[in-house]
């Protein structure tokens, strides 16, 4: 018994200890997140509102701590200071938001493009062999299609009756002696090739003083069978194709060209390929067209590239791969794609200029772009080399320039005759004095429909709607941008 208070007294103190520290660790906590500063007021400067930068579109009247990040409100200023469409942030605030700036670069962005292609025949380099007259076939030199023939080689032996009668006039009229027999000779002369001899065998028919019905037909140029259409034994007449021979001294390459690259793709320019079947090799040609259409499955546009086949070792039905060298192209401003925002209806970059009073004026600057190629996007017209663009959080500024333009915008079009503007709308929310509705378009303040904020005045203020009710209001826009409620009904009631 005699240990029982000294034991009590221990655990007492340990408690009041224990209870001490949490208290003090409790209150240290609260110290410390009630002296987080709020976000410091330039001193004469007038605050309109106060916003959170990553949601430019909510503002409040008193600052505090923002409902949708872990962060101060920042005060927005009525001073006119920044320009129209422009925003003026510190630079705590822009590393706040990971804003980041490059400069405008002079460059172009020539490459080269790559693609696939299929070997073809060149269908300008093809010869045709036709019997000129009526004959028979007597043999034929070579037999099968593909098959490679020479230039002058022979390709098949023709008899043709049709060409004695006039051989042995021409061959009497070349006997005959006496005066004016040259108009004769002519004539005869003319006959035989009327009938179809070529030179070759007209001169052989003289040299020899004898017959010659038999021909034989070679080949006008080097290449391949493409077409055979003689057989030994058959007869032909005038006209009849016997051979279709395609060279091989070059070839086609149908190239198909993506659509976003067909600009860089130009007749003339020069074009290195390989085939997977000849590798080491590289062949050499260059873009002989660009064929009107474009494939509607794959989007491409074909090129028509005329290479050298030196050993007629490309072959129609290979696969190619084709490098086309880059075109000429004049210099130009060129910034990170990323700096680019495209609304569909304008394209802009969000331009930085120099900080004063340590901000920066951040403004949207409408451009026109070119060319886009490995993360650089041709800038052709609105802003020069060396001009500071963003690249990070231009989405964000962008935002609160045009909210802070159209406001400006939209007073201005008040005037001085605070004009009345009415339209229909769901009340979404009530504050002490202010109402924000979600509305449809407005025609004469050229809105689409929105939500947004309005202010209302104590006579309005001490009768406000409730949440949910469907309304129709009418409101005036002030020259500071504020836009107060002169009337607020709900829908259908009188006015």
């Amino acid at each position: 018994m005699k240990h029982r208070y000294p034991i009590v007294a221990v655990v007492a103190t340990i408690a009041i200890a224990a209870g001490g520290f949490a208290l003090y660790s409790v209150g240290m906590d609260r110290g410390m997140k009630m002296a987080a500063p709020a976000a410091p007021v330039e001193p004469g400067k007038k605050v309109l509102y106060w916003h959170d930068p990553m949601v430019p579109g909510q503002k409040f009247d008193k600052p505090g701590k923002s409902p949708f990040m872990d962060m101060q409100l920042v005060p927005v200023y009525g001073d006119g200071a920044a320009d129209e469409g422009s925003v003026a942030i510190s630079s705590r605030v822009q590393q706040n938001l990971g804003i980041r700036t490059v400069e405008a670069v002079k460059g172009d962005l020539a490459r080269s493009v790559e693609t696939v292609g299929s070997v073809a025949y060149n269908e300008r380099d093809v010869a045709v062999v036709q019997a000129r007259a009526s004959g028979f076939v007597e043999k034929v030199h070579v037999r099968a299609t593909f098959d490679s023939v020479r230039r002058g080689q022979a390709l098949v032996d023709l008899y043709v009756p049709d060409w004695i009668a006039a051989q042995e006039e021409y061959l009497g009229v070349q006997r005959m002696t006496g005066v004016g027999l040259d108009g004769l000779r002519e004539g005869a002369l003319q006959r035989m090739k009327l009938a179809g001899m070529t030179d070759e065998v007209v001169r052989r028919v003289e040299s020899s003083q004898r017959v010659q019905p038999r021909v034989t037909l070679t080949a006008p140029i080097a290449g391949v069978i493409a077409e055979l259409g003689a057989r030994e034994g058959m007869t032909v007449a005038p006209g009849a194709t016997l051979f279709r021979i395609n060279g091989l001294g070059t070839v086609w390459v149908n190239a198909e060209v993506p659509e976003g690259l067909a600009g860089q793709v130009r007749p003339g320019a020069q074009v290195e390929a390989r085939a997977a079947a000849l590798p080491g090799e590289l062949f050499k040609g260059k873009v002989s067209a660009i064929l009107p259409e474009v494939n509607a499955a794959t989007r491409t546009l074909k090129a028509r590239v005329e290479l050298a086949n030196p050993g007629a070792r490309l072959v129609p039905g290979m696969f190619a791969t084709l490098s086309f060298a880059p075109a000429a192209r004049r210099e130009a401003v060129l910034v990170p794609s990323e700096a680019v925002i495209q609304t569909g209806k304008r394209t802009v970059v969000v331009v930085a200029d120099a900080a004063t009073d340590g901000k920066q004026q951040l403004a949207p600057v409408d451009v026109e772009i070119g060319a886009e190629s490995d993360g650089m996007t041709e800038i052709t017209k609105g802003i020069a080399a060396g001009t500071k663009v963003v690249v990070s959080g231009q989405f964000l500024i962008d935002s609160e320039a045009s909210l802070k333009s159209s406001g400006m915008r939209m007073s201005e079009g008040a005037g001085a005759s605070a004009a009345t503007h009415g339209g229909d709308g769901k009340v979404e929310a009530v504050g002490k004095d202010s109402v924000t509705l979600s509305h449809g378009p407005i025609p004469s303040m050229q809105w689409g429909a929105m939500t947004m904020e309005f202010k209302l005045p104590p006579g309005v203020a001490a009768r406000p709607p409730a949440p949910g009710a469907m309304v129709h209001f009418e409101f005036t826009a002030s020259p500071k941008g504020e836009f107060e409620i002169t009337s607020i009904q709900p829908k259908g009631a009188a006015k």
